[in-house]
């Protein structure tokens, strides 16, 4: 279980795909990487529900070399059962949550897809989609809990890999917490795409409204700009 590894503190044992090995081995043995670790082992000992089960989950599914867009989210989910390790993305049989419900009414008003069954996200990390919370765990009921505690250093470093590495990327930066991140991004190589958070608090208002921003079909129209294969959203 989740609880029993973490009671190891030991991040460098944590799954991920070869590729992302030593990003993940760097920050481990830094300074911020044991100080999390250590944070981590003792909430867990004092009783804490922590999420997601498997917090370098996008790191295993969608390896390096396979990244062509990535999309930023927060926080993970912080209720029973939802968070899978993936920005966004619930486990199966979860309802949506509003910003993922969001996300399908513009996926079907962009593109005329049918509103998933499932708010699973994994087909999209398959498919090259790197789904990257900036903080990757976070306790029941506490939004924002584990936030400033070392997990931002460890995702600001991949995405400089995404950035520094490897073919051009789209990067989708929704809401101001995520657009703090372009300055991560050589946005001289990638696409870069701004777009308030599909909240609802957000998606609507100016000065770029979530719902008609249009991401999803401007990244397979430069795909195959590139010759590249869609993504099959």
């Amino acid at each position: 279980m989740f609880h029993d590894r973490l009671m190891d503190a030991d991040l460098a044992a944590w799954p991920v795909d070869p590729g992302w090995i030593g990003v993940r081995d760097a920050f481990a043995a830094s300074t911020d990487g044991r100080s999390l670790a250590s944070y981590l082992g003792e909430r867990l000992r004092a009783g804490a529900a922590v999420y997601p089960p498997h917090p370098l989950r996008a790191l295993t599914l969608t390896r390096p070399a396979d990244v062509r867009v990535v999309i930023l989210g927060q926080d993970p989910y912080h209720g029973p059962g939802q968070a899978e390790g993936l920005a966004f993305s619930v486990a199966p049989g979860i309802k949506p949550p509003p910003s993922l419900r969001n996300m399908f009414v513009e996926l079907q008003r962009d593109l005329q897809l049918p509103v998933p069954a499932s708010g699973s996200l994994v087909r999209w990390a398959e498919q090259g989609v790197l789904l990257l919370n900036t903080c990757l765990t976070v306790e029941d009921g506490q939004a924002a809990s584990h936030a400033g505690r070392g997990w931002e250093i460890f995702t600001d470093a991949v995405i400089r890999h995404c950035s520094q590495t490897g073919a051009a990327k789209a990067f989708l930066l929704w809401g101001a917490h995520a657009q703090k991140k372009q300055t991560l991004i050589d946005a001289a190589r990638h696409l870069v795409l701004q777009a308030n958070h599909p909240s609802p608090l957000s998606a609507r208002r100016p000065p770029t409204p979530f719902l008609g921003c249009g991401h999803f079909s401007a990244v397979n129209r430069w795909l195959a700009a590139q010759e590249r294969p869609p993504v099959r959203w």
